[in-house]
């Protein structure tokens, strides 16, 4: 790349750009958390089943599936791993007879905690770049950039 590529890719600032330099942030970080939660033994349905249940306790199955974005077969089979595993357990769930609840085993929770600090550690290694002032004004442009593009998504202007 010359020099004059290079200042003018770092002076666009189109909404193209601003797209191209998130994705292949994204690509890496997904590498390294993909590395990061492989090396720890887990896939990662497996580790977003398990991490959710870490921080929020039991939920129904449904719930789940819904929050880290997998399909009623893919949460099924997530579940049906971990549950093989020892690592969950689905119980009735208290006024719904038609839902089922998935909560960790001690076994489960301990499993739960060890690989998500170890994905912790690499996460955090590779935000280190950053001063905590900067990861803070990253986190909230994120959130305004996603704002944003979930109200264009519905703008009727791209549907022309």
């Amino acid at each position: 790349m010359t020099k004059a590529a290079g200042r003018e890719g770092a002076s666009d600032t189109t909404g193209t750009h601003v797209w191209l330099v998130m994705m292949k942030a994204h690509r890496a970080l997904e590498r390294l958390a993909t590395r990061s939660i492989e090396s720890l033994g887990f896939g990662l349905s497996d580790f977003g089943v398990m991490e959710m249940l870490l921080h929020k306790g039991p939920q129904r199955v449904n719930d789940i599936g819904a929050r880290i974005g997998l399909t009623s077969g893919a949460i099924t089979t997530a579940v049906d791993r971990l549950e093989s595993g020892g690592l969950v357990v689905r119980e009735a769930h208290e006024t719904d007879r038609r839902a089922r609840v998935v909560r960790l085993t001690a076994r489960g929770r301990e499993q739960a905690v060890r690989v998500f600090a170890g994905h912790k550690r690499a996460m955090d290694l590779a935000a280190s770049a950053l001063s905590e002032r900067e990861s803070a004004t990253l986190i909230q442009l994120l959130k305004k950039l996603g704002a944003s593009a979930e109200q264009s998504a519905d703008s009727p202007a791209l549907e022309d």
